[in-house]
C-alpha cells in the first residue's frame, strides 16, 4: 500500500520499523483525545493494514491511551473547569456543542457519552462535561471504555477482514461514514432515552 505523499510513506515506514509501535499509538491516541480533534482513523487504518496480524494490540493501545486521555479530560473538567476546562471549549469553538450537550446530559449521561463515544462528535466536549457536572467517573469510563472500544476494535477488525479495500473507502465515504454514524448514534441514543 502506498500513501500518495513521499514524505508521510516515509514516516509509515520509521513508525512500522520503530520497537515502540504500540506506545506511540498510545500517545497519539492519548493527544487525539485531549488535544488534537483530528480523526486518528487516518492513521490507523495504514498501520493495521501493515500490521494486520497485530490488529489486537494495536486497537488495545489506542483505546487504552484514549481512556487516559479521557481520564485527563474528565478531571480538567472536575477541578479546573473554570480556568482549563472553558479555555478548550473556547479555543476549538465547541461552546455550543458544550451547552446543548450539558443541557441534555444532566438528563441522560451514559446515553449521551455513548453518542459522542461513537460518533464524530468531539469528545473534548464529553469529557469536559463529564467532569465539570461531576458525573460518577466509573459510570463514564465505561461509557468510553464501550463507545471508543466498539470504534477502535471495530475499525481494526474491518482492516483485519478486508485490508486494503478499508482505505480506498474510507477517504471515498468518510463524510457519508461519518452521517451515517451520527444518524444511527441519534436513532440508538433516543431509543435508549425514551425506551
Amino acid at each position: 500500500m502506498k500513501l500518495n505523499d513521499a514524505r508521510a510513506n516515509r514516516w509509515l515506514a520509521r513508525i512500522l520499523e520503530s520497537n515502540h509501535l504500540l506506545w506511540m499509538i498510545f500517545v497519539a491516541s492519548l493527544l487525539e483525545s485531549i488535544i488534537i480533534p483530528i480523526p486518528l482513523e487516518l492513521v490507523l487504518i495504514p498501520l493495521l493494514i501493515h500490521e494486520r496480524e497485530r490488529w489486537f494490540a494495536i486497537a488495545t493501545a489506542t483505546l487504552a491511551g484514549c481512556l487516559v486521555g479521557a481520564t485527563i479530560g474528565y478531571n480538567l473538567g472536575l477541578f479546573f473547569f473554570d480556568t482549563g476546562g472553558q479555555w478548550l471549549i473556547d479555543y476549538f469553538g465547541y461552546q455550543q456543542a458544550f451547552s446543548e450537550f450539558t443541557a441534555d446530559f444532566k438528563d441522560n449521561g451514559f446515553a449521551t457519552l455513548l453518542l459522542v463515544g461513537i460518533t464524530p462528535i468531539p469528545f473534548q466536549v464529553g469529557m469536559l462535561a463529564a467532569g465539570s457536572t461531576e458525573y460518577p467517573y466509573l459510570l463514564f469510563l465505561a461509557a468510553a471504555f464501550i463507545a471508543r472500544g466498539l470504534r477502535y476494535y471495530g475499525l481494526a477488525l474491518l482492516v483485519y477482514w478486508f485490508g486494503e479495500r478499508v482505505l480506498g473507502w474510507w477517504q471515498r465515504h468518510q463524510n457519508r461514514l461519518g452521517l451515517g454514524i451520527l444518524v444511527a448514534g441519534l436513532a440508538i441514543y433516543l431509543i435508549v432515552v425514551f425506551s
